[in-house]
């Protein structure tokens, strides 16, 4: 089974720091407000779902927090924490769709309730974001399977599985599920730099989980195809726009256009939560710029001179004219993605 990135467990949330991966399976307790913030800006955790979850449980860490420490209101807590672990990254549209839904809750309570009853809200919404997420994540699994046929291989791009969500991921989830269907295929996972997302992390998984899995260099990928190794791109995504553009890790955009110019249907697998209706194109994704350190000093050893100028997007955006489909929960969407998307949230 994919490993259990985060859980609520006696009021604690724990998660599995992935700046330790491939080496070290290590859990590690969020205790404070900032310690959830810096766990996402970091990329302790990572992946749009895992985000989103992550955030509205780390809302009760900051709320409880902030009420020990600051004497203010459950109610006025749990709101200063939201806006603060709003500012941790600015990408994944899951973090923000996540915080409204606690926020939500705290305008639908009962003005005359009690802390003990604001909390109590505020946790089973929590609850309810992170068993969503899995129950999301299988059915995604489920819609996109048969797009994998027998002997084919699959490349995808950065990790979209279970460490990006819950527990069963986005696009790795759909690998996952035909291989316990049975089908036989094979799985080729680009390292994606600067951090290696898909060498630490998916390589792992899909090997962990028994599917064969070769990794190669991002800069390989026009080779694979060339040699027609690859029948299927398959990569995962952390917001959508209303027209079908979407952002991923960066080199995403690439793979799409080597998969266009060598005839590979090129898919994306996310929940509907990661489609973010109010913005009409791509154009619009706030794009994270990253430390030059990620690029000048990958891992603790410099790999580039001193002062040298660094460009370090985290994220790129493929235009919906090279997507074949978005694997959601709810089936395939499918071009022209303006009607199928708006029909679908």
């Amino acid at each position: 089974m994919p490993i259990e990135t985060l859980r609520w467990t006696d009021s604690e949330l724990v998660i599995v720091d992935q700046t330790l991966l491939p080496n070290e399976l290590r859990e590690i307790t969020l205790a404070t407000e900032e310690s959830v913030w810096e766990a996402i800006k970091s990329l302790r955790v990572r992946g749009a779902p895992a985000i989103g979850v992550c955030a509205a449980l780390g809302v009760l860490v900051g709320a409880r927090e902030r009420c020990a420490v600051g004497g203010l209101s459950m109610r006025d807590a749990a709101l200063a924490a939201a806006d603060y672990l709003a500012t941790s990254r600015p990408t994944a549209v899951n973090l923000f769709w996540a915080l409204d839904r606690m926020r939500r809750v705290l305008g639908a309570a009962s003005p005359d309730s009690g802390d003990a009853d604001i909390f109590s809200l505020l946790e089973a919404e929590a609850v309810e974001i992170l068993a969503e997420d899995k129950r999301l994540c299988r059915a995604i699994g489920e819609h996109g399977a048969p797009l994998i046929g027998e002997g084919d291989g699959v490349l995808t791009h950065c990790n979209a599985g279970g460490l990006a969500t819950a527990d069963y991921g986005t696009a790795l989830a759909v690998m996952f599920r035909a291989h316990e269907k049975g089908r036989g295929f094979r799985a080729y996972a680009d390292e994606t730099r600067p951090l290696l997302q898909g060498a630490r992390l998916t390589a792992w998984e899909l090997q962990k989980a028994g599917i064969d899995v070769t990794l190669i260099c991002d800069n390989m990928a026009a080779q694979v195809m060339k040699e027609g190794r690859i029948q299927l791109c398959l990569v995962g995504s952390d917001r959508i726009a209303a027209n079908g553009d979407a952002a991923n890790k960066i080199g995403t955009y690439g793979v799409a256009l080597l998969a266009k110019a060598h005839g590979i249907p090129f898919y994306v697998a996310a929940p509907l939560s990661t489609i973010d209706p109010s913005l009409a194109t791509g154009d619009e994704i706030p794009i994270e710029q990253r430390d030059a350190e990620e690029v000048t000093n990958g891992f603790g050893r410099r790999t580039a001179p001193v002062g040298i100028d660094v460009y370090n997007p985290a994220f790129d955006v493929t235009p919906a004219s090279l997507i074949a489909g978005i694997v959601t929960e709810i089936g395939i969407l499918r071009p022209p993605y303006v009607e199928s998307i708006c029909k679908s949230v």
